[in-house]
């Protein structure tokens, strides 16, 4: 039997620290956890002075303390600001078991940044933040596990199981986005249209729209070699939501993608063409409509359109 034992009322670090034992440690993957006041260690565990690494037997049971018990896995007899308890059970992971992650560096870059999270949310980094005060970081993963808790305020067991559903989630995330900007650097092809920079990118990997987007292009196409379908992304107007929050002086490019949709229809009138009402949308086929028939046309000649209206 394996236990992992955290402390009551866990935080992000604690139900990070747990996510990665149990994800990359072999052997970890349904260790049971259990709860000890905060600095304390499981009834009948060594010292910390006692044990060398990480992992203890008591009994018949395969015991490790994260974010309490000043073991391998805690930080707070640490006067080290750079690492937290998830930083600490990752490391040693890396260490000893480095082929758990070293095939995939998508896998290891997508962990390294949620364990960076972590850190930051540990330290309370978040006074440093541009506003700080802006209520948009409490949509951020701390914000979502606290209002969890805040609910739920005597349920440890159910804060860990919301919790490392939200990291599964987060890492998922980050490797689409790693992925995503490594398609961007590899296979897209910058154009220029006259609202601005514009992207073309042949993969099937749909958040390079989005991240194309962020980066600055004001029109993006991506074209999916599986299927043939033509997703085309304009930025789009700005909006006064009445809530603060962190914004740019950016201007709107008043990009309007009418124009590309007429002459689809001209070049490819069997396909399904949609235009959305913002006019910054412009669809040939998606997830929510699987029905729609595929444009015959290629991204080169999507991009020449673009570049022409």
């Amino acid at each position: 039997m394996k236990v992992i034992v955290a402390h009551v009322s866990p935080d992000l670090d604690a139900i990070a620290s747990i996510w990665v034992i149990r994800k990359f440690l072999p052997g970890w993957n349904e260790a049971e956890v259990k709860f000890v006041l905060a600095g304390e260690r499981l009834e009948g565990s060594y010292s910390r002075n006692e044990i060398d690494g990480p992992i203890e037997k008591i009994g018949e049971v395969e015991v490790i303390h994260v974010d309490t018990g000043l073991g391998k896995f805690d930080h707070h007899h640490l006067k080290n600001e750079n690492v937290c308890a998830a930083s600490l059970a990752f490391d040693y992971i890396k260490e000893t078991i480095p082929e758990q992650l070293k095939p995939d560096k998508i896998k290891t870059e997508a962990v390294e940044k949620l364990i960076g999270y972590t850190l930051i949310d540990d330290h309370f980094q978040q006074v440093y933040y541009k506003e700080p005060q802006s209520y948009l970081y409490d949509f951020l993963l701390f914000g979502v596990i606290d209002g969890f808790c805040l609910q739920y305020p005597k349920n440890d067991v159910g804060c860990i199981d919301f919790g490392t559903k939200c990291l599964d989630a987060v890492f998922h995330t980050l490797e689409n986005r790693i992925w995503a900007q490594r398609e961007i650097e590899e296979k897209g092809i910058e154009f220029e249209t006259r609202w601005g920079k514009g992207l073309g990118i042949e993969t099937v990997n749909d958040v390079t729209l989005e991240l194309s987007q962020r980066m600055g292009y004001v029109v993006v196409a991506r074209k999916d070699p599986s299927s043939g379908a033509v997703r085309i992304k304009a930025w789009p107007e700005r909006i006064e939501p009445g809530i603060e929050f962190p914004i740019s002086d950016l201007k709107s490019p008043k990009a309007d993608l009418t124009q590309a949709y007429e002459m689809f229809r001209k070049m490819d009138p069997d396909a399904s063409w949609f235009l959305h009402v913002s006019k910054k949308m412009l669809l040939n086929g998606s997830t929510k409509d699987p029905s729609a028939k595929r444009t015959r046309l290629s991204l080169k000649e999507v991009i020449e359109v673009l570049e022409s209206i």
